[in-house]
């Protein structure tokens, strides 16, 4: 029997979830949803999914797997219209990349027998200098060089976290297991501050003096840096997982904060080698994380098992959860 993976948001991340598991078509069923139907049809023309439902209740009411692939301004409503047809031992994964608020969410939402895991996915570092967006931005190998956090609730199955262990190989990633702490300033540091300081960025330049003329000269390091804050959606997540997280968004930014004022200081009193310091400095780490995000090495000494589908198929159909569910 086929494990029905149901995704829910088909843009680049849900829409590279379903590429990167065409191959697996004879264990694995793929169903996809998006709340626009072009972009379900699109999906299911690029084989990113087997099959489209639009009708979300029905689209998720034989999944084993439930993946959600959305801006967490849209996960609580999700959470909350799909959890009554969720069957007995469906393990929901959202890919959201701040969990503080989603897990009080799925704890005060899912029902008994219903398993909840948290995925945060890096990109290939070969996908890093694309500017696209949704599901013109898939592909099958985005998540392969990377890593991908894990984040389980307490008391969680080992077999469920196991589960998202093995899906994590399945896409190409090392998966790596962290607590909810410690990922949030992960995440503060690397996806929050750099979208918030984009938005800084805009607020200093967009409408002010000089800005009819200086508009026509942005290029492409504006275009880039600004590039984070594109949609709506992205603007209403980033605005709930900075709230959310206040505590190490707010030192992320004092962190930041403290180092423009470092420049602005060595600037206005003539510190040109200081300046010259500065930029050097922010280069070499530059090129640095660069040439490790290229190399991929961050599993080095660890062995590398190829996934069974057989075995990854028994996560659902003969785990010890999932016996332990069927017989009490």
């Amino acid at each position: 029997m086929a494990i029905q993976i149901t995704i829910i948001g088909l843009g680049q991340i849900g829409g590279s979830i379903g590429l990167a598991l065409a191959g697996q078509k004879a264990a694995l069923k793929r169903v996809g949803h998006d709340k626009k139907v072009d972009v379900e049809r699109s999906a299911q023309s690029k084989g990113a999914v087997d099959a489209v439902n639009h009708n979300l209740p029905s689209a998720v009411r034989d999944a084993d797997m439930v993946m959600l692939c959305l801006p967490v301004s849209q996960v609580r409503e999700t959470l909350e219209f799909i959890a009554p047809d969720l069957k007995e031992g469906a393990v929901v994964m959202d890919t959201s990349p701040v969990k503080s608020g989603v897990f009080e969410w799925a704890q005060s939402i899912l029902q008994l027998k219903r398993y909840f895991v948290g995925l945060v996915p890096s990109v290939n570092p070969d996908a890093l200098n694309e500017i696209k967006f949704g599901l013109e931005a898939a592909r099958a190998d985005l998540f392969q060089k990377g890593v991908m956090i894990i984040d389980a609730p307490r008391g969680t199955p080992g077999d469920v976290v196991q589960l998202a262990s093995d899906l994590a190989r399945l896409l190409g990633s090392d998966p790596m297991l962290a607590d909810p702490v410690e990922s949030v300033g992960l995440m503060a540091r690397m996806l929050l501050l750099p979208q918030l300081a984009a938005a800084a960025l805009l607020n200093a330049t967009v409408d002010q003096p000089g800005w009819m003329e200086a508009r026509k000269m942005g290029g492409r390091a504006f275009a880039t840096v600004t590039a984070g804050l594109a949609y709506q959606d992205e603007i209403d997540s980033l605005r709930m997982s900075a709230m959310q997280n206040r505590a190490s968004t707010v030192y992320a930014l004092d962190v930041m904060i403290a180092a423009l004022q470092g420049m602005r200081n060595d600037l206005e009193s003539g510190n040109d080698d200081g300046v010259a310091v500065r930029l050097e400095q922010a280069l070499e780490g530059r090129n640095d994380w660069m040439n490790d995000r290229l190399k991929a090495e961050w599993a080095t000494g660890i062995e590398r098992k190829p996934i069974d589908i057989p075995s990854f198929a028994e996560r659902f159909f003969g785990s010890t959860f999932y016996k332990r569910d069927k017989d009490q």
